[in-house]
């Protein structure tokens, strides 16, 4: 994969950081995004450069304005190069019932989560077309495909992505390009820390108690899913092995889907 782009939407932290990093590891140029200013993000991006021992770009941009969306993609191409790669990771969450839910937020979920990927995707294609050559990802969830309480803007979201990519993969078919929607169930992130943190605050338990808590009714294991291993999963798929497989949601979950 040497002499390829990437572009990961959401890398400044997480599993996004993590997969960035595996297919810089695997000698792919990537491009890392999020929602921080430059010098919030210099730190995560000034590791990464020593890790990998090459210069990193980092972007920020707002990608519920579709506006901004496009200038992620022109500058990624104008400061690194055109993308072979493309990973719609970036995604916003809020918790609440139907009915009291806010429209704001609903709007936000929608552009964000969803229509970010479709326009990242309508950018990206004719150049990995010209090239003969493409992989997108989709970043789903165990909630694209069964629904849960208090998450209606992450549940219809996540299920409209899988239509998404089941869509570009039949018109890329036979092109060098799959699109391919990944489904990690519970990873250890920066975001489940913190929700861990907060049941043993508000609990009174420990670490230990408060991770089988938030864990309980997801993956069958009762361990988190490691965020290096779902990039492992990116990085055979943008190999030549993974070359047939397009149009597919692929779990990482434990057997969540399965119980």
């Amino acid at each position: 994969m040497k002499g390829k782009t990437a572009l990961v939407t959401g890398s400044s932290h997480g599993l996004g950081l993590a997969m960035a990093d595996a297919l810089a590891a695997a000698g792919v140029q990537v491009v890392l995004h999020g929602v921080e200013s430059a010098a919030e993000a210099e730190s995560a991006r000034a590791a990464f450069e020593a890790r990998h021992d090459r210069e990193t770009h980092y972007i920020q941009a707002d990608l519920g304005d579709a506006g901004a969306v496009g200038r992620l993609i022109s500058e990624t191409v104008a400061r690194a190069a055109p993308i072979d790669i493309l990973i719609n990771n970036a995604v916003v969450r809020h918790f609440a019932p139907v009915e009291s839910f806010p429209v704001d937020k609903w709007d936000q979920a929608l552009a964000v989560n969803l229509s970010a990927a479709f326009h990242t995707v309508r950018l990206t294609l004719p150049g990995m077309r010209e090239r003969g050559w493409g992989r997108i990802f989709n970043m789903t969830s165990v909630y694209g495909m069964r629904g849960t309480i208090n998450r209606i803007d992450y549940v219809t979201t996540k299920s409209a992505l899988l239509g998404l990519t089941r869509a570009v993969a039949a018109e890329t078919t036979g092109q060098g390009i799959t699109c391919n929607a990944i489904c990690p169930g519970a990873v250890h992130t920066p975001t489940s820390e913190h929700r861990i943190r907060a049941l043993m605050e508000t609990k009174s338990i420990d670490r230990e108690s408060a991770t089988t808590e938030f864990l309980v009714g997801k993956q069958p294991t009762g361990s988190f899913v490691d965020a290096a291993h779902v990039a492992d999963l990116v990085v055979f798929l943008c190999s030549a092995a993974g070359s047939q497989i397009t149009g597919a949601m692929l779990p990482v979950e434990g057997g969540w889907l399965a119980t």
